[in-house]
Protein backbone atom coordinates (compact mmCIF):
# COMPACT_ATOMS: atom_id res chain seq x y z
CA UNK A 1 0.00 0.00 0.00
CA UNK A 2 1.05 3.75 -0.82
CA UNK A 3 1.93 5.97 1.35
CA UNK A 4 -0.71 8.07 0.24
CA UNK A 5 -3.50 5.60 0.84
CA UNK A 6 -1.88 4.63 4.16
CA UNK A 7 -2.53 8.12 4.87
CA UNK A 8 -5.93 8.62 3.75
CA UNK A 9 -6.56 5.16 5.91
CA UNK A 10 -5.43 6.87 9.46
CA UNK A 11 -7.57 10.12 8.44
CA UNK A 12 -10.89 7.78 7.58
CA UNK A 13 -10.34 5.94 10.90
CA UNK A 14 -9.70 9.81 12.87
CA UNK A 15 -12.90 10.84 11.39
CA UNK A 16 -15.05 7.55 12.02
CA UNK A 17 -13.90 6.63 15.59
CA UNK A 18 -15.38 9.67 17.32
CA UNK A 19 -18.28 9.86 15.31
CA UNK A 20 -19.21 6.28 16.18
CA UNK A 21 -17.96 6.56 19.79
CA UNK A 22 -20.40 9.53 20.26
CA UNK A 23 -23.16 8.36 18.31
CA UNK A 24 -23.39 4.99 20.40
CA UNK A 25 -22.91 6.99 23.70
CA UNK A 26 -25.62 9.78 22.65
CA UNK A 27 -27.83 7.05 21.69
CA UNK A 28 -27.30 4.90 25.22
CA UNK A 29 -27.70 8.15 26.92
CA UNK A 30 -30.73 9.03 25.12
CA UNK A 31 -32.26 5.41 26.00
CA UNK A 32 -31.62 6.23 30.02
CA UNK A 33 -33.54 9.85 29.87
CA UNK A 34 -36.54 7.87 28.55
CA UNK A 35 -36.37 5.52 31.08
CA UNK A 36 -35.48 7.72 34.06
CA UNK A 37 -38.46 9.59 32.71
CA UNK A 38 -40.68 6.56 33.17
CA UNK A 39 -39.39 5.71 36.03
CA UNK A 40 -40.00 9.07 37.46
CA UNK A 41 -43.84 9.17 35.99
CA UNK A 42 -44.60 5.67 37.39
CA UNK A 43 -43.65 6.59 40.77
CA UNK A 44 -45.20 9.22 40.70
CA UNK A 45 -48.41 7.72 39.53
CA UNK A 46 -48.36 5.24 42.40
CA UNK A 47 -47.68 8.04 44.95
CA UNK A 48 -50.89 9.43 43.62
CA UNK A 49 -53.04 5.96 43.61
CA UNK A 50 -51.69 5.77 47.68
CA UNK A 51 -52.66 9.21 48.34
CA UNK A 52 -56.39 8.31 46.62
CA UNK A 53 -56.34 5.22 48.51
CA UNK A 54 -55.51 6.68 52.12
CA UNK A 55 -58.10 9.75 51.53
CA UNK A 56 -60.39 6.96 50.93
CA UNK A 57 -60.15 5.33 54.45
CA UNK A 58 -59.48 8.68 56.27
CA UNK A 59 -62.98 9.57 54.65
CA UNK A 60 -64.62 6.81 56.09
CA UNK A 61 -63.22 7.54 59.41
CA UNK A 62 -63.99 11.09 60.03
CA UNK A 63 -67.75 10.03 58.75
CA UNK A 64 -67.72 7.21 61.22
CA UNK A 65 -66.62 9.89 63.91
CA UNK A 66 -69.00 12.29 63.45
CA UNK A 67 -71.77 9.79 63.55
CA UNK A 68 -70.52 9.24 66.94
CA UNK A 69 -69.74 12.48 68.14
CA UNK A 70 -73.19 13.63 67.60
CA UNK A 71 -72.00 15.64 64.59
CA UNK A 72 -68.63 18.01 66.14
CA UNK A 73 -66.46 16.00 63.16
CA UNK A 74 -68.83 17.01 60.35
CA UNK A 75 -66.17 19.61 59.63
CA UNK A 76 -63.12 17.14 59.22
CA UNK A 77 -65.12 14.89 57.01
CA UNK A 78 -65.74 17.78 54.51
CA UNK A 79 -62.52 18.11 54.29
CA UNK A 80 -61.69 14.53 53.75
CA UNK A 81 -64.34 15.05 50.85
CA UNK A 82 -63.28 17.68 49.68
CA UNK A 83 -59.70 16.65 49.66
CA UNK A 84 -60.95 12.98 47.64
CA UNK A 85 -62.48 14.96 44.92
CA UNK A 86 -59.28 16.73 44.57
CA UNK A 87 -57.20 13.75 44.20
CA UNK A 88 -59.70 11.99 42.22
CA UNK A 89 -59.85 14.99 39.74
CA UNK A 90 -56.47 14.57 39.45
CA UNK A 91 -56.00 11.22 39.45
CA UNK A 92 -58.40 10.80 36.48
CA UNK A 93 -56.51 13.44 34.42
CA UNK A 94 -52.92 11.91 34.89
CA UNK A 95 -53.95 7.87 34.75
CA UNK A 96 -55.10 7.08 31.05
CA UNK A 97 -54.66 3.89 30.50
CA UNK A 98 -58.03 2.01 30.03
CA UNK A 99 -57.83 -0.43 32.77
CA UNK A 100 -56.77 2.52 35.47
CA UNK A 101 -59.71 4.27 33.71
CA UNK A 102 -61.70 1.31 34.53
CA UNK A 103 -60.75 1.39 38.63
CA UNK A 104 -61.20 4.83 38.58
CA UNK A 105 -64.77 4.48 37.13
CA UNK A 106 -65.56 1.96 39.56
CA UNK A 107 -64.27 4.17 42.46
CA UNK A 108 -66.12 7.30 41.18
CA UNK A 109 -69.44 5.63 41.41
CA UNK A 110 -68.82 3.98 44.75
CA UNK A 111 -67.95 7.47 46.23
CA UNK A 112 -71.39 9.02 44.45
CA UNK A 113 -73.63 6.66 46.36
CA UNK A 114 -71.42 6.91 49.68
CA UNK A 115 -72.04 10.75 49.57
CA UNK A 116 -75.75 10.31 48.58
CA UNK A 117 -76.03 7.95 51.35
CA UNK A 118 -74.26 10.35 53.66
CA UNK A 119 -76.57 13.33 53.09
CA UNK A 120 -79.12 11.08 54.72
CA UNK A 121 -77.12 9.83 57.48
CA UNK A 122 -76.37 13.66 58.11
CA UNK A 123 -79.69 14.73 57.89
CA UNK A 124 -81.17 11.95 60.47
CA UNK A 125 -78.30 12.79 62.84
CA UNK A 126 -79.78 16.86 62.77
CA UNK A 127 -83.07 15.59 63.39
CA UNK A 128 -82.33 13.59 66.54
CA UNK A 129 -82.22 10.57 64.84
CA UNK A 130 -78.72 9.16 65.94
CA UNK A 131 -79.92 5.32 65.63
CA UNK A 132 -81.08 5.72 62.18
CA UNK A 133 -77.58 7.64 60.88
CA UNK A 134 -75.48 4.58 62.42
CA UNK A 135 -77.43 2.37 61.56
CA UNK A 136 -76.69 3.85 57.81
CA UNK A 137 -72.94 4.63 58.71
CA UNK A 138 -72.38 0.92 59.80
CA UNK A 139 -74.58 -0.74 56.98
CA UNK A 140 -74.58 0.01 53.67
CA UNK A 141 -72.43 3.17 53.78
CA UNK A 142 -69.82 0.36 54.62
CA UNK A 143 -70.25 -1.58 51.37
CA UNK A 144 -69.59 1.73 49.80
CA UNK A 145 -66.44 2.40 51.35
CA UNK A 146 -65.46 -0.98 50.90
CA UNK A 147 -66.37 -0.83 47.28
CA UNK A 148 -63.99 2.40 47.13
CA UNK A 149 -60.89 0.89 48.73
CA UNK A 150 -61.16 -2.30 46.80
CA UNK A 151 -60.54 -0.34 43.67
CA UNK A 152 -58.53 2.21 45.36
CA UNK A 153 -56.42 -0.27 45.97
CA UNK A 154 -56.53 -2.36 43.03
CA UNK A 155 -55.48 0.98 40.98
CA UNK A 156 -52.65 1.75 43.90
CA UNK A 157 -51.45 -1.86 43.23
CA UNK A 158 -51.63 -1.80 39.02
CA UNK A 159 -49.31 1.35 39.62
CA UNK A 160 -47.01 -0.43 41.84
CA UNK A 161 -46.65 -3.07 39.08
CA UNK A 162 -46.40 -0.40 36.54
CA UNK A 163 -43.54 1.42 38.60
CA UNK A 164 -41.69 -2.55 39.04
CA UNK A 165 -41.33 -2.50 35.28
CA UNK A 166 -40.49 0.54 34.65
CA UNK A 167 -37.60 0.68 37.44
CA UNK A 168 -36.43 -3.26 35.67
CA UNK A 169 -36.60 -0.95 32.68
CA UNK A 170 -34.29 1.58 33.19
CA UNK A 171 -31.94 -1.30 34.87
CA UNK A 172 -31.91 -3.20 31.61
CA UNK A 173 -31.20 -0.10 29.24
CA UNK A 174 -28.29 1.20 31.35
CA UNK A 175 -26.94 -2.40 31.80
CA UNK A 176 -27.10 -2.42 27.63
CA UNK A 177 -25.45 1.25 27.59
CA UNK A 178 -22.81 -0.31 29.79
CA UNK A 179 -22.44 -3.07 27.40
CA UNK A 180 -22.57 -0.54 24.56
CA UNK A 181 -20.08 1.91 26.07
CA UNK A 182 -17.67 -0.98 27.06
CA UNK A 183 -17.70 -2.34 23.17
CA UNK A 184 -17.14 1.22 22.02
CA UNK A 185 -14.24 1.73 24.14
CA UNK A 186 -12.49 -1.51 22.85
CA UNK A 187 -13.24 -0.35 19.37
CA UNK A 188 -11.44 2.73 20.20
CA UNK A 189 -8.71 1.33 21.80
CA UNK A 190 -8.48 -0.71 17.94
CA UNK A 191 -8.41 2.68 16.32
CA UNK A 192 -5.80 3.92 18.19
CA UNK A 193 -3.57 0.69 17.85
CA UNK A 194 -4.49 0.75 13.96
CA UNK A 195 -3.72 4.33 13.56
CA UNK A 196 -0.09 3.86 15.39
CA UNK A 197 0.61 1.23 13.03
CA UNK A 198 -0.52 3.11 9.75
CA UNK A 199 1.69 6.31 11.15
CA UNK A 200 4.47 3.52 11.91
CA UNK A 201 4.20 2.41 8.38
CA UNK A 202 3.75 5.94 6.78
CA UNK A 203 7.15 6.69 8.81
CA UNK A 204 9.17 3.78 7.51
CA UNK A 205 8.33 3.95 3.93
CA UNK A 206 8.68 7.83 3.85
CA UNK A 207 12.42 7.18 5.61
CA UNK A 208 12.59 4.03 3.22
CA UNK A 209 11.79 6.24 0.17
CA UNK A 210 14.75 8.83 1.05
CA UNK A 211 17.07 6.13 2.13
CA UNK A 212 16.55 5.13 -2.07
CA UNK A 213 16.67 8.35 -3.00
CA UNK A 214 19.79 9.27 -0.91
CA UNK A 215 21.53 6.06 -2.52
CA UNK A 216 20.41 7.10 -6.28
Amino acid sequence: MTIRARLVAAIVLTVIGPVVTIGVALAAFGALEDRFGEVGASAAHERRALELKFAVTDLNGWQTAYGYDGGRSRPLFEAAVRRTEGLLDVTRRQLRAPSERALLERLGTAFDAFMALDRDAWRALQDGRRLQARRILLGPEIEHFQAMAQAADALAGEQRRRAEAAAQGFEDARRDARRELVAVGIGAGVVIVLLLLTVQDVVRLALEGRSGQGVA
